[in-house]
């Protein structure tokens, strides 16, 4: 009966948000450089960006041949310059925020909006009508972006002029 009244020691707590936020970046930098590369894993190096190939118009343009409520939006969009930009760049951004340990308020946004439209492609989802990792992914970097930061460079990254006059660079 006595171990009802002990207290769950959560000051270890951050170490594993550290060791999760570093794991997610690195999951998204290496769909960065698997994508731009053609690591050969998912991509192979004749469907790399440097071989000319669109990181987007494969996913997009079977997104778009499917059933899903914003199918049309996506055969639009799939291949288009601006679409592939956007799209590395924020793998790359998001992935190298999280590894850092920096400017995770706009990371949170970023990467949330990417993952939360690549779910929206998938629609409807097969193995869950409702979430899979793509949300599970969102709410995991709103978490890193309203948790305190250790193992990271968030110290030099705060001393920078231009990030201590604006918050939502935090």
């Amino acid at each position: 009966m006595a171990e009802k009244n002990k207290k769950v020691n959560y000051s270890n707590a951050w170490f594993a948000l550290a060791i999760t936020r570093i794991g997610l970046g690195f999951v998204f930098l290496w769909a960065f450089m698997d994508k731009m590369f053609g690591l050969g894993i998912s991509t192979p190096p004749a469907g790399s960006c440097v071989a000319g190939v669109s990181p987007t118009a494969g996913f997009l343009t079977a997104a778009g041949e499917g059933s899903g409520p914003f199918a049309g939006l996506f055969s639009i969009i799939a291949g288009q310059p601006w679409v592939d930009w956007l799209f590395m760049g924020a793998l790359l951004g998001v992935g190298l925020a999280l590894i850092l340990g920096i400017g995770l308020r706009v990371a949170a946004v970023a990467g949330t909006a990417l993952v939360v439209m690549m779910w929206a492609a998938l629609l409807p989802v097969k193995s869950n009508p409702f979430i899979d990792d793509h949300i599970i992914y969102a709410l995991i970097m709103i978490v890193f972006a309203l948790s305190p930061r250790r193992v990271s460079l968030v110290n030099q990254w705060l001393a920078i002029p231009i990030v201590k006059k604006n918050p939502w660079l935090w």
